[in-house]
């Protein structure tokens, strides 16, 4: 059986942003684009069959444009991460437990998931994060304070730990 699928694409402050759902949750977020096709394309090609539908996402779309002005948000939405593996999971969950605005090491997520020497593990884990933003990895720094990857680029995470005010060594 076929999962339904959805879609929207929307402006903010910083640029295009696109979400991808199914019934059951959040599959997919772009980081803000120069362009409304690049978020799109960005989405990948599960949008050839997904219905665009803006209401099903107004009060994720709402908390994204609080975001992108500087606000705190809580992202506590439904996610569907039926695509992963249950390692990027339990790495992507111990990342939704860092608050707004601060910040922890590869380190503490590998501590949380009970593999304290899986650090590197959990940077590859989250360089796969499919909803950046929501699952914030932006959050997770090197253990002495630098910035470590990023797969939105380091600029974008130095962008978006200074919308939230977090201190950066680099």
């Amino acid at each position: 059986m076929t999962q339904e699928l959805f879609y929207t694409v929307f402006h903010t402050n910083a640029g295009w942003v696109g979400l991808l759902g199914s019934t059951t949750g959040l599959l997919r977020a772009t980081l803000p684009q120069s362009s409304e096709q690049e978020a799109c394309r960005l989405l990948g090609n599960s949008l050839n069959r997904a219905a665009i539908s803006p209401r099903r996402f107004e009060d994720v779309i709402r908390r994204f444009m609080a975001y992108f002005s500087g606000h705190s948000v809580d992202f506590t939405d439904r996610l569907d991460l039926s695509g992963a593996t249950p390692f990027q999971r339990r790495v992507w969950q111990a990342a939704r437990l860092i608050p707004y605005g601060e910040t922890r090491s590869y380190s503490w997520v590998a501590g949380q998931i009970g593999k304290p020497k899986a650090a590197r593990a959990v940077g590859q884990a989250l360089g796969m994060n499919p909803l950046p933003v929501i699952i914030p990895c932006h959050r997770v720094l090197a253990s002495d304070g630098g910035l470590g990857g990023f797969s939105g680029g380091i600029a974008t995470k130095r962008f978006l730990l200074s919308l939230e005010g977090a201190s950066v060594t680099e």
